[in-house]
Parts: structure tokens; sequence; C-alpha cells
């Protein structure tokens, strides 16, 4: 829409990694070369990890166009698959027809492969995208067929990518021979402030953009401040606020544009994997947001509520620190007696300032399922409670998907019938780097504190194939 407006070629931010976008500031470039290295000169398992939109995928695309030419890059961009499936997903791609053999027939046939390929200075990697969805015994096969080797000589590298729930999945004490293994570890950092700008006008220069810096320093530090430093937030916010100034018709990216652009991507601040310990440092730090019972108002600092105008002069307004999943409950369970510690009072003035409840979106429809499949069953069972549940409602979240698969959705459904647990699941149709997909969750619970404690209480195979966490049902942008 604004392409011509700007001089451009094409979208500068679209969030679909393309590799001609590729920045290779702040580390980027030099964990690319390094993968590089590892893989054609090392040994050893690699894992890279990084938050949601730091640019692990895009980092994986560089990766396979960087590789030589001997080496055979076997690129799984679905993790959640049993050890069955990751078994011919490999030969699948390494063009062995092996459907319906049985599994020490595949591992045989594998090997022999793959010791083919090595006598002609050939090798093999597999590149796991989003390796934090695999399950357990996925990523033991995984460890397993690294165990493959001729002589001294590895017959396949894997290279994991993952958000850092990796990590507390390799923690387990299941998964220590497979973390012995990770010779090196990256991590994809945000981008600090000071290199906002460079990206921003890489971004628009490799997109054909020929004119000066169009993002004034006040546009970058929203940016950069709003997105906090994750690529995929940086090029939504920066999308939208090209979108606002080609309406004022005006060529100049200025912070009422990026102010625009955050009101209509409504973006939550990420969360931050703050530890019990750094959470018992922070003392008498108020960590959530007074919740206030029966009124359902929030007390935002950014409001400038005055003090004195009924509240009490023991009560402070409370700051908002994001925490990670693995203590949410903990800081949601404290949330009653913080209300009781900084006693509260709602006075008229404050009432007449506060944010109406913020109503969720509508629920994304989704087309071409079965009338009569478990999967549209679910999907309306889920719509309901999306359009039903009360503020605060929490639910436990097994895994997502990386596309829409009515087909392996609905074996999961059936297989949870088998379980008896067919009527605690609930899918949640997402968008995951611009495709549709499903967010899979278990249960619906009042409080962090009751949820957390019923995810030992899971199916014991959901227990070792996924890496549960809380979900907050209130996020909006959860659904879109």
């Amino acid at each position: 829409m604004y392409l011509e407006h700007f001089g451009l070629d094409e979208p500068p931010f679209k969030i679909t990694p393309v590799t001609d976008f590729f920045f290779p500031g702040a580390n980027r470039g030099e964990i690319l070369d390094a993968l590089v290295y590892a893989i054609t000169d090392g040994e050893g398992i690699v894992k890279i990890s990084g938050e949601v939109g730091s640019g692990k995928t895009m980092l994986c695309r560089m990766l396979l166009d960087r590789l030589p030419t001997n080496i055979k890059a076997i690129y799984l961009a679905n993790p959640s698959m049993s050890r069955d499936e990751l078994l011919y997903a490999i030969c699948d791609r390494l063009q062995l027809d092996l459907e319906g053999k049985r599994i020490s027939v595949i591992l045989q046939t594998l090997q022999n492969h793959l010791e083919v390929m090595y006598e002609r200075g050939e090798r093999a990697v597999v590149l796991v995208d989003e390796a934090h969805a695999m399950p357990l015994e996925t990523l033991e096969e995984l460890r397993l067929l690294y165990n493959l080797q001729v002589g001294k000589h590895k017959l396949l590298q894997i290279v994991l990518f993952g958000q850092p729930e990796l990590d507390q999945k390799l923690m387990q004490t299941n998964m220590r021979q497979l973390k012995d293994r990770i010779v090196h570890h990256f991590t994809i950092l945000p981008l600090s402030q000071k290199v906002i700008h460079d990206y921003l006008m890489f971004r628009m220069r490799a997109a054909g953009y020929k004119g000066p810096d169009i993002f004034t320093p006040e546009a970058e530090k929203m940016i950069g401040k709003a997105s906090q430093g994750l690529l995929r937030r940086v090029n939504i916010l920066a999308d939208k606020a090209l979108l606002s100034a080609f309406v004022e018709n005006t060529h100049g990216i200025e912070a009422r544009h990026v102010q625009a652009a955050l009101r209509d991507s409504e973006m939550t601040p990420m969360r931050q994997w703050v530890s019990r310990k750094q959470v018992g440092i922070l003392g008498g730090m108020v960590l959530l947001a007074a919740i206030l019972a029966g009124a359902g108002w929030f007390i935002n600092q950014e409001r400038g509520v005055v003090a004195g105008q009924g509240v009490t002069a023991a009560a402070v307004v409370p700051v908002v620190v994001p925490v990670a999943p693995s203590v949410a409950s903990d800081v949601l369970a404290t949330g009653a007696a913080v209300v009781a510690a900084v006693n509260v009072t709602i006075p008229a003035a404050v009432a007449a300032v506060a944010p109406a409840p913020q109503q969720r979106p509508p629920f994304p429809q989704v087309a071409g399922i079965p009338a009569n499949s478990l999967l549209q069953q679910r999907l309306e069972a889920t719509q309901l409670l999306w359009n039903t549940t009360p503020k605060g409602t929490v639910s436990i979240q097994l895994f997502y998907t990386e596309s829409v698969q009515p087909e392996r959705m609905e074996g999961f459904l059936q297989r949870a019938r088998k379980l008896g647990v067919l009527d605690e699941i609930y899918v949640l149709p997402i968008q995951l780097h611009g495709n549709g997909a499903f967010r899979v969750l278990y249960g619906t619970y009042s409080s962090g504190k009751e949820a957390r404690a019923a995810i030992p209480q899971l199916p014991q195979r959901y227990l070792d194939a996924f890496a549960p966490t809380l979900y907050l049902l209130d996020d909006s942008q959860n659904a879109t």
C-alpha cells in the first residue's frame, strides 16, 4: 500500500523470514559464522536459543543457504512429531523410501546410507526449528541418532533452535545425556537501543529505499522500548508506523506514528526470565498490579493517580514486573495478599479515569475442518470458553503447532479420548510466523496457583512428551 509513497520495491518489515533481509548485527552474523564452522569442522550437538520473535528461524534459513554443497541439510520445521515420525522424516529428506518398514530396518538402512555419504566426503546435519516443542522421547531419539558413527567420526550432526523452554527441558534428569553432548551454545540477543537505528535503515535499504534516514530518534527509541529489541515486534511496529505516515501523506516517521502503531498492535510486555532467587532479592517490591477484587480495575502507574485520593498512606502504586512462567503462579497466588497489604480503596476520581476491561478479539475461525470431527468439537468448546470465561482464568499450555494440520490434531484428540481427558483439551487457533496454527491447552483454573498444582496431575504421557506452562487467557494477542 505504501511502497510507492516511500520509494520501496517491496515491504521492508515482513515478519516472514526472507534471507535478503538478514541483519548481521547484534551478534547474529557472528553466530552464523560460528554455526557454519561448527558444522563443517567440528563435532557435537549445537544449540541456539532465543526468545519468541528474536530471529531464530531467519538464522536457520541463513544457515541453510551458507552450508557447503557437500553437507546435506535436513530441515525439520515441525518438531511436534513422534520418535517414529522423526525417523521417517529424516529418511524422506535423504530420499530413502522406507514407509512401513520396521524401526530396526529403518535404523540400519539409515546408518548404511550415512556411511556411504561419508565415504563420498558428504555429511548430513539435522536442523530442528522450534526444538522446545519436541517431545522428550523424540529428543532422546535424536541423541541416539547422533551416536551413529564410522570409526571415530560421527555420521549425523544435530542443531537445535529453540526458545528458553528448551533449556528448561534439557535440565530434566532424563535429558542429561543429551545435554552433555551439546558442545556449542549460542544465544540470540535482542537488539539494543543503539542498534535499532541500524536495523531499521538496513531493512529499508534492502527494500529499495534511497532517501535520507526516515525514523526520528524519538520514534526509534519508542520502537526499541516497546519491542524490547525482539525483531518480530520491531518489524510489526515499523510496518504499522510506515502505514500511519502514509495515511498522513508524510515521509518522516515520528513518535506519533509509532504511538498509532502501538495502539493498533496492542503489544504486551514479554516475560523476563527471573529466577526464584531473584524474586526473593526483590523483597518488598510489588511484583504484580494489585487485583482489585470485585472492581475489575487495574491501577496503572502511567495513569498518574494522585496519592491521598481514597488511597491509604501505606498504599503504593504497584509496578508490573513480568516474570517467567516458572514463577508466574507464585506471583498470581500472592496477588490477594498484595491487595490486603496495600489496603487499596477505589476513589471516585480513580474510577472515573480507570479504563474499561479490554474485550478479547473475536474467536478466529478455521476453514476446512470436517463438521463431525473431534477437532471441530474442541474448536467449538474452545470458542465457548473464549467467549464466556471470566478474566484471570488460567489454563495449562501443552504445546503449539507450526501450522494447521487437521489430520495430526485429530489423531492427538483421538488419543486424548482414549485417555479419558478429551473434555479437558482446548484448541485455540493462532497465527505463527504469518501462518495459521493451533495452541493446545488443558483445563481451566481460577488462579495460577491452582493451575500449577494441577500440572503434576496431567496424564504421564503429557508430562513426558511436553513442557507444560501456565497460560493466561486474558492476553488479547494470543488468538491473533
